[in-house]
C-alpha cells in the first residue's frame, strides 16, 4: 500500500494512475475500503486525497456514507483536480443507480451552498443530453443546470455556460429559448457568449 500511495504522489496529471491504484485496493476484499478512503482523505497529496474520491465514488452506490462524506467533506477541498474527481465520482453513482432514479439526489446536490458541489453535478453529468434519460428530456436537464446562472462563483458559472453550449450543439432552440428569458445582468451577458460561442 505505501509503495503504491508513493508511485501515485509522483505523478502530477491525469486520472489514470488513480483510477488503477483505486480498483487496486479495491478489489483486495482484506482492505476496509470506507475507512481507508476517508483516511486519504486527509492526506497532505491532492493525488491521495483524488484516490480517496474516487473510491468514495466507486463505493457510494451500496454505501450512502460514501457519498455523504462526498457531498460534504470533499466538496471543500481545495484543489481543482480533487473536485475534477469528485465530478467523476458524482457521474458514476448517477450512472450506476440510472440518471431518472438519481434525480432526487441530483437536486438535492445542486441546492447545496457550496457551488463545488454545485458544479460537481453540473460538470460531472457533462454532456448531459449524452446521458440516458437526459437525452429523451433535454429540457430537464437545461432547466436544472440554468437555475443556478445568478450564483456569485465563476467557476460554477463557466460549468454551466459550458454545459449549455455543450446541449446548444443539439438543441439550439430549446436553449436559445431558455437564455432569452434572462434578464438584463452582465453575468448572464458574459454566460450567454460564452453558451452561443
Amino acid at each position: 500500500m505505501k509503495e503504491l500511495l508513493e508511485h501515485i504522489k509522483t505523478v502530477e496529471h491525469g486520472f489514470k494512475h488513480i483510477i488503477e491504484a483505486g480498483t487496486s485496493i479495491l478489489n483486495d476484499k482484506s482492505q476496509p475500503h470506507l475507512e481507508l478512503a476517508q483516511e486519504f482523505l486527509a492526506d497532505e497529496s491532492y493525488q491521495v486525497r483524488m484516490l480517496g474520491t474516487y473510491m468514495l465514488g466507486e463505493l457510494s452506490t451500496d454505501h450512502p456514507q460514501a457519498l455523504k462524506i462526498l457531498r460534504t467533506t470533499v466538496a471543500q477541498d481545495p484543489n481543482w483536480r480533487v473536485q475534477e474527481m469528485l465530478a467523476k465520482a458524482f457521474d458514476h453513482y448517477c450512472f450506476s443507480i440510472g440518471y431518472e432514479k438519481s434525480l432526487s439526489t441530483i437536486k438535492e446536490w445542486l441546492s447545496q451552498p457550496n457551488p463545488n458541489t454545485k458544479r460537481a453535478v453540473i460538470e460531472g453529468l457533462r454532456i448531459w443530453t449524452g446521458r440516458p434519460y437526459f437525452k429523451e428530456n433535454p429540457q430537464v436537464a437545461i432547466t436544472l443546470i440554468s437555475e443556478y446562472r445568478e450564483n456569485e462563483n465563476k467557476y460554477l458559472r463557466n460549468s454551466i455556460g459550458n454545459s449549455l453550449r455543450d446541449i446548444r450543439k443539439k438543441h439550439r432552440e430549446v436553449v436559445d429559448q431558455e437564455i432569452s428569458h434572462w434578464v438584463n445582468d452582465p453575468r448572464f451577458e458574459y454566460l450567454k457568449k460564452l453558451i452561443q460561442k
